[in-house]
């Protein structure tokens, strides 16, 4: 049987002193309610209450072990209440993991637009770039342009993204600027390692071309790649929205603006688990909403 329920039972008919009144209140039958009070007993190996046709009363057993069970009930009761209103309502500390991209104005602003819906949330995020084990390191949620999934997480389809290839105006001077993706062949490239590690990229959505640079300098850090961009590196494959500000200040160029730049899914991954706490579920509905990624992906 149920052990917890089981004491549950037994405490309610020691404080109601009465089966038939205990067994309507918890949805039970009578008979199943005294096999519970039984149970109890059978555990401890002691009777617990005096119970007649007509009276049902504690022994001194009962009493004592009423006294030592009753705010141990209390505790779980309050513990599973405080669950409950989590994942009713948004609070307690996200912690979150991303690329470091999305470290920009843009999505400091979702941050900011969602705490103000949400105060009773936190955030804790990781812009290491690094691969994590989600579940051993207890991260919530993590956002991802490309992501292998590990056994036991699942993945929500948040926004597109649109990428662009783009380099310094003095590198461009020295290697020339390339008329046609043959252009690209061989040339030196930053590579984002979760994406194009090799160096090869597709042009012009699904019926394009494979253009196969050469990469110089691999990272998982997007933040490296689009400074050594701006140095003048090399060419390097970033997000329209974090090349846009370096594009119009002459810090880079884009390259073949014309074409069908390749476009990736950002994805939240996170645990598959049964009850997905509010804070996650809400943040992930934000997101995915009118407020969210969509009016700052352009």
């Amino acid at each position: 049987m149920d052990t917890l329920l089981s004491l549950r039972v037994f405490a309610e008919v020691a404080e109601h002193k009465n089966f038939s009144a205990v067994a309507e209140r918890l949805g039970l039958s009578p008979a199943m309610t005294s096999k519970h009070v039984k149970h109890v007993e059978a555990r401890v190996g002691a009777r617990l209450l005096n119970r007649n046709s007509r009276n049902v009363s504690l022994t001194e057993a009962g009493a004592q072990y009423l006294q030592t069970i009753r705010p141990l009930l209390d505790e779980l009761a309050k513990a599973e209440a405080q669950l409950i209103s989590n994942s009713l309502s948004p609070r307690g500390t996200l912690r979150m993991s991303m690329p470091v991209w999305m470290s920009n104005p843009a999505f400091a602003k979702l941050l900011t637009a969602y705490h103000q819906l949400n105060p009773h949330v936190t955030f804790d995020v990781d812009l290491s770039g690094r691969k994590i084990s989600m579940v051993e390191e207890g991260v919530d949620l993590a956002l991802r342009v490309a992501f292998k999934l590990d056994e036991g997480l699942i993945a929500r389809k948040l926004a597109d993204v649109t990428f662009q290839l783009v380099a310094a105006p003095a590198f461009l001077d020295n290697f020339g600027r390339p008329k046609t993706t043959g252009d690209l062949n061989n040339a030196p490239m930053l590579a984002y390692d979760q994406v194009a590690a090799d160096g090869r990229i597709k042009f012009g959505g699904e019926d394009g071309v494979d253009v196969k640079l050469r990469p110089i300098l691999v990272s998982a850090n997007e933040s490296i790649l689009h400074q050594a961009a701006v140095a003048g590196m090399g060419f390097a494959m970033l997000p329209n929205w974090a090349a846009q500000d370096d594009i119009e200040d002459g810090r880079l160029e884009a390259v073949l603006p014309m074409i069908a730049w390749p476009k990736l899914h950002i994805q939240a991954i996170y645990a598959d688990r049964s009850y997905l706490p509010a804070k996650v579920r809400s943040f992930l509905d934000f997101l995915a909403g009118p407020d969210g990624f969509s009016s700052i992906l352009k």
